[in-house]
């Protein structure tokens, strides 16, 4: 089957996590009860988004990979309903905590872990206080339905990252994100800049990007939603407003975007012998 569609979730996470777990999993119903087969849940959706301070009580919402419940409950969903859902969870790993995801499959297997990369650390998101840089490297996952290169957040403003993932052969972009106004400058929105950011992903890579943000204000910190997918060309196919709890959903064809890729030339006049100042930290080669 050349087409998939994938689908986007947008909803208020200020809640429990049972209570946030039952709003996901119903948003999660009702995307594939419209027919999508790849289901994107915003970042950390278990809770709060708790990266706004540095508390060491938010530890203990940490869980092992291995035996998480909710990983469990949405791969047995996965299961149910035949979708794909990347599963973002704050992970626990010996003295370690990661911010990681699994993508669970249509038939519920789980097709492995991805931490993330890049670590932002500032006013209102203070995740270097929380999780080390993932070490596994960027992945892509065959999922039943695409192959899926999956970025989390900070991850998705990196051009290093989407090329990469590209690269490993993903057909499209996903990235879970908990972003919103900047706390220490109420008048400085970025939602313009975060979209732009992943649609040159799409335009440099002939490759649809779809990301899944959170709203609502918590505890002084409002995230500004606009989760959104685009195609391959740059242009937006699909968005759900700054406010708006629910999904948006897009379909693409595989053969088609494998075709636009090759005749755009891209990767045909990539010249990676001169990229070598890309591995260096200060831009001098030594």
């Amino acid at each position: 089957m050349s087409e998939f569609r994938v689908a986007v979730l947008q909803a208020p996470l200020n809640a429990s996590r049972e209570e946030n777990i039952e709003k996901i999993g119903g948003l999660v119903r009702r995307a594939a009860e419209a027919g999508a087969q790849i289901i994107l849940p915003p970042e950390l959706f278990e809770g709060p988004y708790f990266c706004k301070v540095e508390e060491e009580d938010h530890f203990a919402l940490a869980a092992p990979y291995e035996g998480h419940p909710t990983i469990a409950h949405f791969s047995e969903m996965a299961r149910e309903l035949g979708v794909v859902i990347p599963i973002s969870f704050f992970e626990r790993a010996g003295q370690a905590y990661y911010n990681s995801l699994v993508v669970v499959d249509a038939d519920g297997s789980d097709l492995g872990l991805y931490r993330k990369s890049h670590i932002p650390d500032g006013p209102g998101y203070e995740e270097k206080f929380y999780f080390r840089p993932g070490n596994t490297g960027f992945r892509v996952y065959k999922t039943q339905f695409a192959t899926l290169g999956v970025g989390i957040c900070w991850d998705q403003w990196f051009p290093e990252c989407a090329r990469a993932m590209t690269l490993l052969g993903a057909e499209i972009l996903l990235y879970p994100t908990a972003i919103g106004l900047e706390p220490h400058e109420p008048d400085f929105d970025t939602k313009d800049p975060w979209q732009r950011a992943m649609i040159g992903h799409a335009v440099a890579n002939s490759i649809p990007v779809a990301a899944a943000n959170r709203i609502g204000d918590e505890g002084g910190q409002a995230f500004y939603g606009s989760s959104f997918i685009a195609d391959a060309r740059g242009d937006k196919v699909a968005e759900l407003s700054r406010d708006e709890e629910g999904f948006a959903m897009a379909s693409f064809d595989r053969e088609a975007l494998r075709a636009r890729r090759a005749s755009w030339g891209f990767f045909r006049d990539r010249r990676p012998e001169l990229y070598g100042l890309l591995m260096t930290e200060d831009g001098v080669e030594r």
